[in-house]
């Protein structure tokens, strides 16, 4: 028990520790924050589907029909026909031959990488991924090879030193704490040279970029040239649950021999009615994505006439480097007693020295919602004494996949 308090009392001192905080309400551009009426910029929600009107009467009428529950895994007695509607749905979408959900982004990026990373092979991840991929590495029975951030050179050193037929290159294309986009034409065109798989999680993508949404693989015109796109419903989609489109043969081996999906309860059916909502949504009001595309540029605009210095970029997706752990919660604790909530993100989610606001922008916010964020933001600052002026350098990262 003391060892316990010993860590808690560690994580304060270091300025790492967290906890929750109660939003009374719906995800929205506004929200109430254990009690208070505050605007959200650090929200997923991007599209603002989350509490859109249709997207709650599917999630209603989905319960009253089918229940709250699955009632077992996918193999057991889980797979309904909500489950399979989306499923075709999402294919189509993305212009696969077969899609299947599973239970988070987190348990599609485990499963794919346990089913895909066998013993003999070696999976090549960058050096920024998300969590979900490092720790897929880690269960793989693969070896792990960690490339330089977004570094073909280095990727293609890998290849020819490392690489064997049938390995697997995976990569979030864009990037969750940075926002920046991954050289996916540069990454397939490396694997066709060396006999890799490419896995592609477009969670941060899908209804931000590309054509109608559809993602940073389509926006670079590698449709079919993918083999594995993992894609969330709890972003863009407003929802919850993960998905992975790619061929009939890969989704049969994911339900054969991924364990993060064979044993979990298959998503309730209100949250996949509501995902198969939104997905409808997106496709009837294909201009959407660009609308967001412009709030964030809105955003940044804002912030360089204010002086504060945000890594160049065009996704929804927009960091603050301050550098100190504890520096950047004084100034996200400063910017909410303004009315602003932008969460401090700190190590372990980023390299130490690099702890940030990371501001979201979703497509509903207003023009003058974000002058008065970065207003509040520019006096937070000079309040707690923390320098946004300079120009932003992404520190080596700490969580590796090796």
């Amino acid at each position: 028990m003391n060892d316990i308090s010993a860590q808690l009392d560690r994580l304060r001192d270091a300025g790492l520790y967290r906890r929750t905080r109660l939003i009374s309400g719906p995800q929205g551009p506004r929200v109430m924050l254990d009690g208070k009426p505050v605007l959200l910029l650090c929200s997923n929600n991007y599209l603002g589907f989350a509490d859109h009107p249709r997207v709650r009467q599917a999630a209603a009428d989905a319960a009253m029909r089918w229940g709250v529950g699955a009632g077992a895994s996918r193999l057991v007695s889980g797979t309904m026909t909500i489950h399979e509607r989306l499923e075709q749905r999402l294919a189509a979408f993305e212009g696969t031959e077969s899609c299947i959900l599973f239970g988070s982004g987190y348990l599609a990026n485990v499963g794919v990488l346990c089913a895909l990373g066998v013993a003999g092979q070696t999976i090549f991840s960058d050096a920024l991924n998300h969590a979900s991929i490092i720790d897929g590495c880690r269960l793989a029975r693969a070896e792990t090879f960690v490339y330089d951030h977004c570094d073909l050179r280095h990727l293609e050193w890998a290849l020819r030193e490392h690489g064997r037929e049938g390995d697997v290159i995976v990569t979030d294309s864009v990037f969750s704490m940075d926002g920046d986009i991954a050289p996916l034409a540069g990454i397939v065109e490396l694997a066709r040279r060396h006999g890799a798989r490419v896995v592609v999680d477009e969670a941060h993508a899908t209804g931000a970029l590309g054509p109608g949404g559809r993602g940073a693989i389509a926006e670079a015109g590698l449709d079919g040239q993918v083999d594995v796109l993992v894609g969330t419903l709890s972003k863009s989609l407003g929802s919850y649950g993960g998905y992975v489109c790619a061929s009939r043969e890969i989704t049969e081996l994911l339900l054969n021999s991924a364990r993060a999906l064979i044993f979990s309860t298959a998503l309730p059916p209100p949250v996949a009615a509501g995902a198969l909502a939104a997905l409808e949504l997106l496709i009837e009001q294909p201009l959407r994505p660009a609308k967001l595309q412009a709030t964030a540029a809105l955003l940044r605009s804002e912030l360089a006439a204010a002086g504060i210095a945000a890594p160049s970029g065009r996704t929804q997706i927009v960091p603050l480097i301050v550098g100190d752990a504890d520096a950047a919660v004084r100034l996200s604790q400063a910017a909410l007693a303004r009315g602003v909530f932008a969460q401090a993100i700190r190590p372990p989610t980023v390299p130490p020295g690099s702890s940030r606001l990371r501001l979201t922008v979703m497509a509903s916010h207003t023009a003058s919602e974000l002058a008065g964020a970065v207003t509040a933001l520019s006096e937070a600052a000079r309040e707690v004494g923390a320098s946004l002026a300079g120009e932003p350098a992404l520190a080596e990262p700490v969580a590796r996949a090796a």
